[in-house]
């Protein structure tokens, strides 16, 4: 935290605390090697919070208090994956500028050294009249509630979650556990994310503290009461209502005034679930009503039950599958996937299902994932445009050009497919080991690990020597001959997934790596191929490199075939699709959701042809199963329940967001962990992962359907914009297809007027570069405003990565407004006043920061534009400035009255003159390490740059000056100043 007298202040610029002073607070890194420089890597954002190091995730503890923003997080001090959870701490005066702090509540371990209890989310309030008792009236505590996920370790709460205690009486920079944890225990295993808030009764005046937690796969809000903050009362239960396709987590419960009404004032609670929300994944959504202090009432929940008007053609409700062809796998005791009959509900095992109309459904979870096996309805005239049904279950699609078996393609086979006589080793029959792997060669070929491999034996780097995942070495094959002909080199392989070269399987020759390819993160091996035909004639080797340690560390690879073919890769698909002469013409998957949804095809091109219905489920493992019911024919599609609850943002990228407790000037101020579950552990960072979205202030506004919510970011974020350098661009038609504008930027807002007139869709492009960019638009067909993120560059990470987020947005006026902030790893939407919003990462290519227009047709129009780059607040702050070195020395001064001796009472100035030349675009002050002022300079700005310091503590106040601007930072000097006791 940024130590502060408390009778000292700074004017002249914001006080903020700044990591680009180095974090040297923050938990070190394992490793001996030199840390890289956070703004020197790709994808670093300026704007957004993110840790110098290691993992990140949902925002914890948002407080305010005595001037300082503190933002706690959930936190992996060790990783730059989940793990080791520790709440995080970074305190900030502005919103703006973040200074990261040391761990603040660790992890627990016993006298062992085994992990005992992790600390997932929870809140912190300023106990102003010292309930708790953990400190005085005079200096009340900081406490915060929060999960303790006991591990299997624990000796008393193994396996459980409950809500425990710490607190902190020296403003957030130390906390104590609280002896008496937990002090709300449920005896359950998915009871976490409490958010406490002072409540005071209006009529009464009666004031207690009230906590909203969640039982998560009840999809439940619980809220209880306390005077003390250690004994707690059960009052209400809420849910489950409205979104309930993934687990309930992080909930919050505020008043806001209606268009800023105090008379008129109402509830909101905010309820974030994984997976299930609009885009997919991981997202908040939120209802309006009234609390009374014992109990929630909303007013914004939906019936879903209904259905849209048509035909059923398949309800499943008479006990039967009403003359579907049923093939479940042979040989499963449980008749699983499907069983003889539709299922009433939820099966055994099975969180609880939910979205289903009437008695009966198709569910593929007999005898759970395992089972895979087919559906297929009668034929069916196609006479009607639309096809509507009910799906859910696991997210794998069906993908065109899949096997459902795991046939390998013809050709010939290298190196038996690893089938040696039992007492061969890889070694013995030529193959290269080094590292741990020619340690014990016995190891190789495996008979163990992995899934869907041929025969009984493979190459596996996990058994292939005595460490497993931290197994190193490599594996090279004998030399082999492409003949001609032999166009494909086709392999299985599964096992862990780098993209830095640390784990991959590799083509060479001679000695020159000219393939490599990489596992899925998953035990399971699939077909992957690599074109070799410019290699005819040519000898290669097939290597395994394994130097990689830790969570999936490891390779397992089978069956090498050269072919002229490449193999087709098993599908691992579990889907609902439309037939037409054999060929599948549309598709649906669920959302990873045991909640089922309204799908709609647009069948009309098919009219008076024969189809069918076919449901899939080739998937044995996490979410391998699909749900399906009320397969209806339709004059109109149905619309997605999903789409008629309020959400916080519709993007893929805000989740687990709450409020500040605190707020000054009845702010209510929301933060979110800007990454979905769906991939977080996954996103192409370097030494650290995930950022937090930009804060946002929200308010409530009347519409239509009842009081809403409205988002803006913070106002405090307008000091970072570099408004002589903005673009702008006058009203003017915009020409059918695309254009790059005069301005480029990773890291800026834009704030544009359009007119899509007759044009079929029409945005703007950011991050782009020749190959790829991120496209921000309108669809006129559809009426919704997307980010496509589908070729933004870097997205083949994870499959669920790339993707075209959208809303239903109107026109106004036929006008749309957008206001977008882009920070070089992310771009943020708002538009209708903040009412819709869409947050998503994008991983663009180095370097790629071009902005276009663009549009699809002719008659668009665009209104207004405003391109203003931004200074960045974290890591890099100097924005745009063209310098080419950094800049010159400085001369720094102090302004204290008297001449000689120590200054009087406290208040002067300390004055910074920069040098000429290169441009010096930030003047950082610094005491004792700390930034306690900052000035942006702009290149017509005066010389002299002023920090005024008031009331200044008696004693020796050591400052330091830094200059920055695009091409560096240089130390500016320093001075000392001397205050009279």
């Amino acid at each position: 935290m940024t130590t502060k007298s408390p009778r000292r202040t700074i004017g002249g610029a914001s006080a903020a605390a700044a990591l680009i002073a180095g974090l040297m607070g923050a938990v070190p890194a394992m490793a001996e090697e030199a840390e890289p420089d956070p703004a020197a890597e790709q994808h670093r954002p300026y704007l957004h919070f993110s840790p110098e190091r290691n993992w990140m995730n949902d925002p914890n503890g948002l407080v305010y208090d005595d001037g300082t923003w503190h933002l706690f997080f959930q936190h992996n001090p060790y990783g730059t994956r989940w793990g080791n959870m520790s709440w995080g701490h970074a305190t900030s005066t502005d919103l703006v500028h973040w200074e990261e702090q040391p761990v603040a509540i660790p992890q627990s371990f016993d006298e062992d050294g085994t992990a005992i209890e992790d600390i997932f989310s929870g809140s912190v309030v300023v106990d102003e009249t010292n309930s708790s008792g953990f400190g005085t009236a005079e200096n009340p505590p900081m406490v915060a509630i929060y999960t303790s996920a006991y591990t299997p370790s624990h000796p008393t709460h193994a396996g459980e979650q409950a809500q425990s205690l710490a607190y902190s009486t020296d403003g957030g920079q130390t906390w104590t556990k609280y002896e008496g944890n937990p002090v709300l225990d449920r005896n359950s295993a998915n009871f976490r994310d409490p958010k406490v808030i002072r409540y005071t009764d209006s009529e009464t005046g009666e004031s207690y503290w009230v906590m909203v937690a969640v039982e998560a796969l009840q999809y439940q809000v619980v809220l209880y009461r306390s005077d003390d903050l250690k004994t707690w009362t059960h009052l209400s239960d809420f849910g489950p209502a409205n979104a309930t396709g993934g687990i309930w987590e992080c909930p919050d419960l505020f008043p806001l005034a209606v268009d800023g009404d105090p008379s008129n004032t109402k509830w909101v609670l905010v309820v974030n679930l994984n997976p299930g929300s609009v885009a997919g994944g991981s997202g908040g959504q939120y209802f309006v009503g009234e609390f009374d202090g014992t109990t929630f009432t909303s007013e914004s929940t939906v019936a879903d039950d209904a259905l849209p008007a048509g035909e059923v053609f398949a309800g499943f409700d008479d006990g039967t599958y009403e003359g579907w062809t049923v093939a479940n796998e042979p040989g499963n005791w449980a008749n699983g996937p499907w069983t003889d009959a539709p299922a009433t509900g939820t099966l055994s095992g099975q969180n609880p299902v939910s979205g289903f109309v009437g008695a009966g459904l198709v569910n593929g979870f007999a005898d759970h994932d395992w089972p895979v096996g087919s559906m297929e309805s009668p034929t069916f005239t196609i006479s009607r445009p639309y096809v509507n049904l009910l799906v859910g279950g696991g997210d794998h699609p069906h993908v065109d050009g899949t096997q459902l078996g795991n046939e390998p393609p013809a050709g010939r086979l290298l190196f038996e497919g690893f089938e040696f006589a039992d007492g061969t080793t890889l070694a013995d029959t030529g193959w290269e080991t080094t590292g741990d792997f020619a340690t014990e060669p016995w190891r190789n070929p495996s008979t163990a690990g992995g899934d869907y491999f041929l025969g009984q034996k493979r190459l596996n780097t996990w058994e292939g020597g005595p460490k497993g995942d931290d197994n190193l070495g490599d594996l090279t094959s004998p030399a082999f001959t492409i003949e001609p002909g032999e166009d494909h080199l086709s392999f299985l392989l599964g096992g862990g997934k780098r993209f830095n070269g640390t784990l991959e399987v590799r083509l060479l020759v001679d000695g020159e790596v000219v393939r490599t390819a990489t596992g899925p993160e998953a035990g399971q091996l699939n077909w992957q191929s690599w074109d070799v035909s410019e290699l005819a004639g040519r000898d290669a080797r097939f290597q395994v490199h394994d130097d990689a340690t830790g969570g999936w560390g490891h390779l397992t690879v089978d069956h090498l075939v050269l072919g002229a073919e490449p193999a087709q890769a098993r599908s691992d698909e579990t889907s609902v699709s439309l037939v037409v002469d054999g060929e599948i013409l549309r598709t649906a998957t669920g959302r990873n959701s045991e909640n089922l949804d309204w799908v709609s095809w647009d069948v009309a091109e098919f009219a008076g042809q024969e189809a069918s219905v076919r449901i899939i489920d080739n998937n044995r493992f996490g979410w391998g199963h699909v749900l399906v019911d009320q397969v209806m024919f339709s004059d109109a599609a149905a619309a997605p329940r999903v789409e008629g609850y309020d959400w916080l943002d519709w993007g893929r990228d805000y989740y687990a967001t709450v409020s500040f407790s605190g707020a000054p000037d009845g702010r209510r101020v929301m933060l979110g962990w800007m990454n979905n579950w769906d991939y977080a552990n996954d996103i192409p960072t370097g030494s650290w992962r995930s950022a937090m979205a930009l804060p946002r202030d929200v308010a409530l506004v009347t519409t239509e359907r009842g009081p809403r919510l409205v988002q803006e970011v913070v106002p405090e974020f307008a000091e970072l914009e570099q408004t002589g350098l903005a673009y702008t661009d006058a009203a003017r038609p915009i020409a059918s297809g695309s254009e790059t504008l005069p301005v480029s930027g990773e890291v800026v807002r834009i704030d544009a007027v359009i007119a899509p007139g007759d044009a079929d869709a029409v945005g703007l492009s950011v991050l782009g570069d020749a190959e790829a960019a991120t496209r921000i638009g309108w669809d006129a067909a559809s009426a919704r405003l997307f980010v496509d993120r589908r070729d933004s560059g870097n997205t083949g990470f994870h499959p669920a990565f790339a993707s075209l987020d959208d809303a239903p947005v109107a026109l106004e006026d036929g006008k749309l407004a957008l206001t977008v902030y882009v920070d070089r790893s992310s771009v943020e939407v708002f538009t209708g006043d903040g009412r819709t919003t869409i947050t998503d990462q994008v991983f663009p290519n180095a370097g790629a920061d071009a902005i276009g227009l663009w549009a699809d047709g002719a008659g668009a129009t665009l209104e207004s534009l405003t391109v203003t780059p931004l200074h960045g607040a974290m890591y890099k702050e100097a924005g745009v400035d063209g310098a080419t070195a950094a800049p010159p020395a400085a001369e720094v001064s102090a302004l204290t009255g008297p001449r000689r001796g120590p200054d009087a009472d406290g208040d002067y100035v300390v004055k910074v003159k920069v040098g000429r030349g290169e441009p010096t675009t930030v003047v950082r002050l610094l005491e004792d390490g700390q930034v306690i002022g900052r000035v942006y300079r702009e290149a017509d700005s005066a010389r002299a740059v002023e920090f005024a310091v008031t009331d200044a503590a008696p004693g020796e106040h050591r400052y330091t000056v830094e200059l920055e601007n695009s091409a560096g930072t240089t130390d500016g000097g320093g001075l000392v100043v001397q205050v009279a006791g």
